[in-house]
């Protein structure tokens, strides 16, 4: 059993983190706190060809391993998380238009999403359907040959320079089960009646925006039906989904390196009654807990990236981001507790991280219902442990 990356996945985050370290963490909090959209660092994302990581190699991408593909999110996570959700939505979106689109779609999108031309992110969420997808109200009526769509959709990550957006609507509000009824559009967002109606503020998950749109009798090709069969949205989607835990799991395993980081470098400065604060038991106690409970999430990413990779993710992606969010908080905590009072401060990386890790237990999937799919998959037999 080997738990060591291989030489190609070394080299490869010895890349990533020398990007992150020079070009991402010198400017991150000062860039978060103004409120500074990154577009160097994405122009840089783009040079490196990370938009294309869930490309395939044919359409001009990288087409990583799922390994490797984490590591991306573990290292631009490390530097800013807001980064890695720029890349985040567009590398899902890629995944499933590369999974499920039509050849004449993977023609049209994937070479110019791949070199970062073209941006993409995925319009799941609604404003009363978050987790439960299949409670989406968006439709899309067949008028002739083109989808008249209408509805709202929430949390829409680079909605301002999505093209095309992937959009989950209903073909079929009638039918039963409701996710028999629903498909996926490949939105031009220039379309007349498509409109980003406003950012939503956050407490963290800066850098990249929270967008609200509408969509208000957009006439959309029939052409851009995702893969050309209706019926199947609900099936593309979280297919996508799987790879976006992994990828929420990274985030999460990173944020908490970075609070690992911050907080061994504050214990080794700041000095109280005569000595430095890593001498004293209680802050080493803090020190050892959160470098374990690193080490166990970033093994836990890995694991669930290598069943992805080998075709038997089943519940283990979900198990995953469980543990990995929960520890990015816990570690998020604990190095601000090391900080002290500077913890709450601005001026130290660690209350950011703070405001990130929260989101971690949130996306692609709440950890409380996250839990009750893990638990129906370990009853079911799919998903095995031991």
């Amino acid at each position: 059993m080997d738990f060591t990356l291989n030489n190609d996945q070394r080299e490869f985050r010895a890349l990533l983190r020398s990007f992150v370290d020079k070009e991402i963490i010198p400017v991150a909090r000062e860039w978060e706190h103004s409120g500074r959209y990154p577009t160097e660092i994405v122009q840089g994302i783009a040079e490196m060809g990370l938009f294309g990581i869930t490309i395939p190699e044919e359409y001009g991408g990288l087409d990583l391993d799922p390994v490797s593909f984490a590591l991306v999110f573990e290292e631009l996570a490390r530097g800013w998380m807001g980064i890695a959700g720029i890349l985040g939505s567009h590398s899902l979106a890629c995944r499933m238009i590369a999974m499920h689109g039509t050849e004449e779609q993977k023609q049209a999108y994937l070479p110019e999403l791949a070199t970062g031309a073209r941006r993409t992110g995925i319009g799941l969420t609604e404003p009363d359907a978050g987790t439960d997808l299949q409670g989406i109200r968006t439709t899309a009526r067949l008028d002739g040959d083109h989808y008249v769509v209408n509805g709202a959709k929430m949390w829409i990550t680079n909605a301002r320079y999505a093209d095309p957006l992937p959009v989950l609507v209903k073909t079929d509000p009638a039918a039963d089960p409701a996710h028999t009824g629903m498909s996926i559009l490949l939105v031009d967002t220039s379309l007349p009646g498509f409109e980003v109606t406003k950012d939503i503020p956050k407490l963290g998950y800066k850098g990249t925006e929270s967008c609200e749109i509408v969509l208000e009798n957009v006439r959309v090709p029939r052409s851009a039906l995702l893969g050309g069969v209706e019926g199947i949205g609900m099936k593309q989607a979280l297919s996508a989904l799987e790879w976006g835990r992994v990828n929420i799991a990274a985030r999460s395993v990173g944020i908490a390196q970075r609070a690992h980081e911050e907080a061994l470098a504050y214990a080794g400065q700041r000095r109280a009654f005569g000595t430095t604060i890593g001498s004293f038991q209680a802050i080493q106690l803090k020190l050892a807990t959160l470098a374990t409970n690193l080490q166990a999430a970033r093994l836990m990413a890995y694991w669930a990236a290598d069943a992805v990779r080998a075709g038997r993710a089943d519940g283990k992606t979900g198990m995953a981001k469980i543990f990995c969010s929960e520890i990015a908080l816990e570690a998020a905590i604990d190095a601000m507790k090391v900080h002290g009072g500077y913890g709450y401060s601005t001026e130290f990386e660690v209350e950011r991280l703070y405001r990130d890790a929260i989101l971690m237990s949130i996306g692609e999937g709440t950890n409380d219902v996250l839990r009750t799919v893990v638990a129906k998959s370990l009853q079911r037999g799919e998903t095995v442990v031991g």
